[in-house]
């Protein structure tokens, strides 16, 4: 029997701790779809959102968040890049045109990047303490970076198509076109499939995503008389009610964001992956919970973070 690797999507065919791999698939998708050429800008956006995630940036520090990773955004917009592409072999190149798409790849390239600090903030020591308004910062960073790649036009929008993936505004509240809306919906949805899909998904919720949560302020919350409540008392009791979380977000995929999550099904042939793996996921944290025996999570997630405590 073979295993799909650690490091690897859904098909075990894309390394998505490799940036050029996620482009190059991406761009394949791109040009099977509208039979163009490689599109510059996406390119170029790949190129940029590995200089910032390392840290090479003049203005930002590396990424510190080890769930909300670069292995992570280049999932989602994987992820993206089939959405899309399975949505325009049900319709048609006019529902997601050759701009739509290179701005929901771009967009789904920079929608985490709230989380990385930058180097004129003394207040934060690391990114997870964004955790509560990383969308909103998100939004800002990205307004400012279409200005500047020359895609003025779509800045706006893609200032709010962001909040898709967020929950600091409700979806139905998010003002945008319907074309914007649609781009929208599919990226909340490859946010929620790529995560929920990775091979060592449990394993990050326990090791990544809670101390995240204590940083950022959500495993305990402080209620209007000053009192503290305490929401996830450890990493296994996050584990623990993982169905709890899949409830909420089966109903996100499938309400909120109007079902398109079901579209991958035209790029895949007929299968949705990422819900497949997603539901594997589902039932082993759900084994995990019935034996209360955190010793099941037995992957080793790639490290794409430095483990150094920044001093900055």
């Amino acid at each position: 029997m073979t295993y799909r690797r650690n490091d690897f999507d859904v098909t075990d065919r894309v390394n998505t701790t490799d940036a050029q791999e996620v482009c190059a698939e991406v761009c394949r998708i791109y040009q099977d779809l509208y039979q163009a050429d490689s599109d510059t800008a996406v390119q170029h956006a790949f190129d940029d959102l590995v200089r910032l995630y390392r840290g090479e940036h003049r203005d930002y520090h590396a990424c510190d968040t080890e769930y909300h990773d670069i292995q992570h955004v280049l999932d989602v917009t994987l992820a993206m890049a089939r959405l899309m592409d399975g949505t325009v072999r049900a319709t048609n190149s006019t529902v997601v045109s050759e701009r739509l798409f290179r701005f929901g790849v771009i967009t789904a390239l920079y929608h985490d990047i709230g989380y990385i600090r930058h180097r004129n903030d003394t207040r934060h020591r690391h990114g997870a303490e964004y955790t509560k308004t990383h969308v909103s910062r998100g939004s800002r960073f990205l307004r400012e970076y279409f200005a500047r790649a020359g895609m003025a036009d779509l800045a706006a929008a893609a200032s709010r198509v962001v909040h898709f993936t967020g929950y600091e505004i409700p979806v139905g509240e998010i003002s945008v076109d319907p074309q914007f809306r649609l781009i929208g919906n599919l990226l909340g949805s490859a946010d929620l499939l790529a995560q929920m899909a990775d091979r060592c998904y449990l394993e990050k919720c326990h090791d990544r995503l809670y101390p995240e949560f204590v940083y950022g302020g959500i495993a305990k919350r402080r209620a209007p008389d000053g009192s503290v409540e305490v929401v996830y008392g450890s990493a296994d009791e996050l584990v623990y009610r993982t169905m709890g979380f899949y409830k909420m977000a089966a109903k996100r995929l499938e309400v909120d964001l109007q079902g398109r999550y079901s579209q991958v099904e035209r790029h895949f042939g007929g299968q949705n992956l990422y819900w497949e793996e997603l539901q594997k996921n589902v039932r082993h944290a759900e084994a995990i919970a019935a034996q209360h025996d955190i010793s099941l999570l037995r992957r080793h997630p790639p490290v794409t973070v430095a483990r150094v405590k920044s001093k900055a």
